[in-house]
């Protein structure tokens, strides 16, 4: 088990060796498997980018993100601009259903609304969007409305897709679902299992919610 020093130094080395990161000012302190990460980043994709990278390092159990988008003068746009350019991203990204979603601009943060069949289109619609010149902050308030499916037929195809898995102990992992929200809980190793297995989850048909309370442990 790693010490707080050490996991520290690891998180530091891995935010300096990404390529997105590694030109940012960002104060890493850790304790007890909890990583805490601060300072300014010059844009919204940089943010979520020293977020990845700390997940990325085994002994992260949880992150505490306390970084503030600073976007340079030289890249603002104002709100009408942003919202326009987000209006053609999400109008040309082949996997959101644009018809579906609507969005809202306030002082560079991004609100997306509206409703689409599945958890992939949620997140290709926030994909789209994030990384825009000028983005200080996104909301996803968008609902997946997706068929309904039999609570066991959910529970069997996520648990065999978990099975399937090397990634995996699923022993460790119990399933729960009620009307297309699912829940996961037990343990596992490593932040990037814990999103792995989230990942895992979603794939199953019918799933509109999921409740992740997986515990990363040494």
């Amino acid at each position: 088990m790693k010490t707080s020093t050490q996991l520290q130094k690891d998180v530091i080395e891995e935010l300096r060796w990404d390529f997105n990161t590694r030109d940012c000012e960002i104060g890493v302190a850790a304790m007890d498997g909890v990583v805490t990460l601060s300072g300014v980043v010059p844009s919204y994709s940089k943010k979520l980018a020293a977020e990845r990278a700390a997940e990325r390092v085994s002994g992260v159990r949880a992150i505490a993100e306390e970084l503030t988008v600073k976007v340079p003068s030289s890249c603002k746009r104002t709100d009408t601009e942003l919202a326009h350019a987000a209006v053609g991203a999400l109008k040309w990204d082949i996997d959101v259903p644009d018809d579906t979603i609507h969005l809202k601009v306030e002082n560079g943060w991004i609100t997306l609304d509206g409703s689409v069949q599945s958890h992939f289109e949620r997140a290709a619609a926030e994909r789209a969007v994030r990384n825009l010149t000028g983005v200080h902050g996104l909301s996803n308030r968008i609902k997946i409305q997706a068929a309904s499916v039999k609570p066991d037929e959910v529970v069997q195809k996520i648990k065999a897709a978990l099975h399937r898995s090397t990634e995996f102990e699923s022993s460790n992992i119990v399933v729960e679902t009620m009307d297309g929200r699912v829940t996961l809980r037990g343990s596992v190793r490593s932040w990037a299992e814990r999103m792995d297995a989230e990942r895992a989850a979603w794939q199953a048909p019918g799933v509109t919610a999921l409740d992740d309370q997986l515990v990363v442990s040494a």
